[in-house]
């Protein structure tokens, strides 16, 4: 062969080998280095997938209708409902397994009501806490929030979809679950407060203390204004004494909270002193000073079931919604109400 086309063969050669190896060295080279990341495409779904299906919520198939304060009438989801009473009922700024507690007692007690029959013969619920449960819309709540609205918003909807459908059970049915704000150390057994008996509704310690704000509060009366409120509520007290006999024989629960006392000659339970007196509990030590009845107060509310402040405590130290549920409401079960 000649020398001129020998080295055409040659030169055909390298470059057939050159093409042929050139792939190999590509895939060997590695992946793209990070700091090149941004100028590959972004990445598309092939056209043969589709994303997988979002499974329902239990709570958007649950109708809801709620009284409003004039009356009317508005049926919702619960879960829609769930968030007004979640952004009515305890402060957003709450740790999220907190929400997530009072999102399940506010759908338990949602559920029971629609069980066992509503006091309303046209809705299931009403917007107002002393007979239901407090209820807010989005834009009021969002409006009330300020700079930390889309952060509160997003709080509550995790805490609402984070529990969806969950409730709280006792031998298998919804139980009243009942909360309030803040306890002195301990919660009240039901029958201290209401005079029956329940058995999921025990005192049980509870950890929340002064960073509750006016955890201790104080109510100073004149003689004739007390004698004045307690007549409106017990007419046939007798208040003939002078004012360091009016209030007497005064005695207490084993979790702190007023059982019973005289006031006037009439023996009143502390539930019915702290109504009368707008008092913000039942745990309260009274004293007259010689001037003025002075009631110093410890916590908010009626001291029954959860208490928001401590499950908010109890979240801090890092115990899930289960752990603080079922700490407060003795013997019960979180599962599934729908």
């Amino acid at each position: 062969m000649p020398i001129r086309e020998r080295r055409c063969a040659t030169l055909g050669l390298a470059l057939a080998a050159v093409l042929f190896l050139l792939p190999l060295l590509l895939v060997r080279a590695g992946p793209v280095p990070l700091e090149d990341e941004a100028l590959l495409p972004p990445a598309t779904l092939p056209i043969d997938r589709t994303p997988a299906a979002i499974t329902a919520s239990r709570d958007s198939g649950r109708p809801v209708r709620l009284q409003r304060a004039d009356g009317t009438v508005e049926e919702m989801t619960m879960d829609a409902y769930l968030w007004g009473v979640v952004a009515a009922e305890m402060p957003a700024s709450f740790e999220e397994e907190a929400l997530k507690a009072q999102a399940c007692a506010a759908r338990t007690y949602a559920a029971g009501l629609q069980a066992r029959g509503s006091k309303h013969p046209d809705a299931d619920l009403c917007d107002d806490s002393r007979c239901c449960q407090a209820y807010t819309d989005r834009d009021d709540a969002l409006l009330r929030w300020g700079l930390s609205a889309q952060l509160y918003a997003d709080k509550i909807t995790n805490a609402v979809e984070g529990t969806d459908g969950l409730g709280v059970l006792y031998q298998g049915s919804p139980i009243q679950a009942v909360f309030f704000s803040s306890a002195a150390g301990k919660t009240a057994d039901a029958v201290e407060v209401w005079g029956s008996s329940v058995d999921y509704l025990k005192s049980v310690d509870s950890p929340e203390g002064d960073e509750v704000p006016n955890y201790h509060s104080q109510v100073v009366l004149a003689p004739d204004d007390l004698k004045a409120q307690a007549l409106a509520v017990w007419p046939g007290a007798d208040f003939s004494g002078g004012p360091e006999t009016w209030l007497q024989d005064v005695s207490y629960t084993a979790s702190g909270v007023v059982s019973g006392l005289k006031l006037g000659g009439v023996s009143v339970s502390g539930g019915e002193v702290r109504n009368a007196f707008a008092l913000r509990s039942a745990c309260f030590q009274v004293k007259w000073d010689g001037e003025h009845f002075v009631f110093d107060v410890t916590g908010y509310g009626h001291g029954v079931g959860m208490s928001q402040y401590g499950a908010n405590a109890m979240a801090k130290e890092g115990r899930g919604f289960r752990d603080i549920l079922t700490w407060y409401y003795t013997g019960t079960e979180v599962d599934h109400l729908w």
